[in-house]
């Protein structure tokens, strides 16, 4: 496999994953309540972060995407915590001195308890809120971060939280889920928009499973396309076009907000199939993993080839890609694979710039606590050996 100049390699983690809930975080109370297994300390990243750095650094990695937690930074609204904000200055300091760059996300699925008793995305003035936690975070850790990747998976956020009742608040509403998914979508380019400003790289991180008809049913064909309506369509088309057109939500039109990112990255884990109309494991008899999906590498390909025609100007980029199994066999093969679908990408001349894999080390898992294993390194700090895979050094 060749891989082009300045190609960058690196894994993704997320503060509640790795360092546990925040004390002041909606999390923590969705824990208690005991909807979630118990985070604890996470992986122990808050204390051992420098001996991680130096993991990655020895494997060859260049780059970590990391998250600052909102609820850690800005415990009370209007109350920044000075010491937090002094750490997290000391974790990116310890990146970048051992060589590896960090990007840096605002939102990776929790909130301040503050921030969600108000309703969180779905309070009126949830922009304002927002906004100036973005300018902050941005006048605070510019001169440290390598690119920011404001909000994960944009387009899961909404669905989870407010149909699935798998994340907090935990509701099934139709409407607020509808209201919700236009909030996070917004937030995420606004974010963008002013992350840009400093000068450091910006990259989105879409959920991106495809989908693929396993029949001539018609039926199942217009499963698809709903699927790419509902899930791809309106983060793409607001980068592309300005507009946002989340379904049954009136259509949004924000031509400043085109052009926010300077990168699509994305997460790959699943294809999704459709028989009869309605969702099945692909490929059939495919192994499916802990968590519930087919293990599919090609899917990872298809994301890659339908981006390229989605947004064919703008530079890709493979933020999150894992498995989370206990047989690292299983986990060094699905990496090889999808290294393989990379390379496949980059030979027919699409622009990727980066692999990130999920994750660096076993973390915590937000609905099977520390049972299911992602990580290329044990919590015990054990390198496994599915990490030379992805060693470049």
């Amino acid at each position: 496999m060749e891989w082009p100049e300045g190609f960058m390699w690196g894994t993704g983690a997320s503060s509640t994953q790795c360092e546990g809930a925040a004390p002041a975080s909606d999390w923590l109370r969705w824990e208690r309540e005991g909807h979630a297994p118990v985070s604890g300390e996470g992986n122990g990243f808050g204390t051992r972060y420098a001996e991680d750095f130096a993991l990655l650094a020895g494997l060859g990695l260049t780059h970590h995407r990391l998250s600052i937690e909102w609820a850690r930074i800005e415990p009370e609204q209007g109350r920044r915590d000075a010491n937090e904000v002094a750490r997290y200055r000391e974790i990116l300091s310890a990146a970048t001195d051992t060589g590896v760059n960090p990007w840096v996300c605002l939102h990776h699925f929790t909130l301040p308890a503050w921030f969600a008793a108000r309703g969180g995305f779905l309070a009126d003035d949830w922009n304002d809120h927002w906004t100036r936690h973005v300018d902050f975070m941005a006048e605070t850790f510019a001169d440290l971060v390598y690119g920011w990747q404001p909000v994960n998976e944009t387009n899961y956020y909404a669905r989870i939280a407010y149909r699935q009742r798998r994340w907090p608040p935990g509701h099934d509403d139709v409407d607020e889920a509808t209201r919700a998914d236009v909030a996070i979508h917004l937030a995420t380019a606004e974010a963008a928009a002013r992350m840009r400003q400093t000068g450091r790289p910006v990259a989105s991180i879409y959920g991106l499973s495809t989908a693929v008809a396993q029949d001539d049913d018609p039926a199942s064909r217009e499963f698809v396309e709903r699927f790419y309506e509902s899930s791809w369509n309106p983060g793409l088309r607001l980068f592309r076009d300005g507009v946002l057109a989340v379904p049954h939500a009136p259509v949004v039109e924000r031509p400043d907000l085109a052009g926010c990112f300077d990168l699509i990255g994305f997460s790959y884990y699943a294809t999704i199939g459709a028989a009869a109309g309605h969702q099945a494991v692909h490929p059939p008899g495919a192994p499916v993993s802990p968590l519930g999906y087919g293990i599919w590498a090609d899917g990872l390909g298809l994301v890659l080839e339908r981006l390229a025609t989605e947004v064919p100007s703008t530079p890709l980029l493979v933020a999150e890609y894992g498995i989370g199994t206990q047989d690292d066999e299983v986990r060094a093969e699905y990496l090889r694979r999808g290294l393989e679908e990379t390379a496949s990408a980059l030979a027919r001349g699409i622009d990727v710039r980066g692999f990130f894999h999920w994750t660096a080390v076993d973390n915590y898992e937000w609905l099977h606590g520390y049972d299911v294993s992602f990580g290329i390194i044990d919590r015990d700090r054990t390198v496994r050996a599915s990490a030379e895979v992805l060693r470049r050094r």
